[in-house]
């Protein structure tokens, strides 16, 4: 049996397999299959208990606590990643365009690469560094190992090509 305090100015909500956490500064829905565990909601405090004994339903009641811990961070400070953009050869220039992370002249490249942003992450460029932020740990991630991934150098000698954007800093 896992008990977890809920934060104040938190809301959550379980219904069915759907989590959904509410906070100042934003909204986390997460679908949850929770046929091992049990989850009740009560006096402000969440319990999470194992179906059975066995090592698979105790391991994934300490999965969905570590889930509602990180939802709760995220609608109440946030989760943030710092990218550094890196070039020796060619200058590159990052933009962003609405739900997309452009970056042009990587490598003297006339095609720009493409970066995808994920759910509500916001994502700016200042100077060298790129901040991603937002409430959803796994979309901030998954924004950030996009841009990272986009810039990847496969043909050049990663040695003497050392340019790119790489993820310096993680966390809430």
């Amino acid at each position: 049996m896992r008990i977890l305090q809920i934060p104040e100015d938190v809301s959550i909500e379980i219904s069915n397999n759907d989590i959904v956490v509410k906070g100042k500064l934003g909204t986390v829905k997460k679908n949850v299959a929770m046929e091992a565990v049990e989850i009740k909601k009560e006096d402000g405090k969440i319990t999470i208990n194992p179906k059975s004994e066995r090592r698979q339903s105790k391991s994934m009641a300490g999965t969905v606590l570590s889930h509602i811990e990180n939802m709760f961070t995220g609608v109440t400070k946030g989760w943030t990643y710092t990218l550094k953009i890196l070039y020796l050869h060619f200058p590159m220039t990052v933009k962003v365009e609405k739900e997309k992370v452009v970056i042009s002249n990587f490598l003297g490249e006339r095609t720009p690469r493409v970066a995808g942003v994920v759910g509500d992450t916001k994502t700016e460029v200042k100077g060298d560094q790129i901040i991603v932020t937002g409430p959803d740990i796994e979309d901030v991630s998954r924004t950030a190992s996009n841009i990272e991934r986009a810039t990847r150098i496969k043909s050049y000698d990663r040695r003497v090509f050392q340019d790119g954007i790489f993820i310096t800093s993680k966390g809430d």
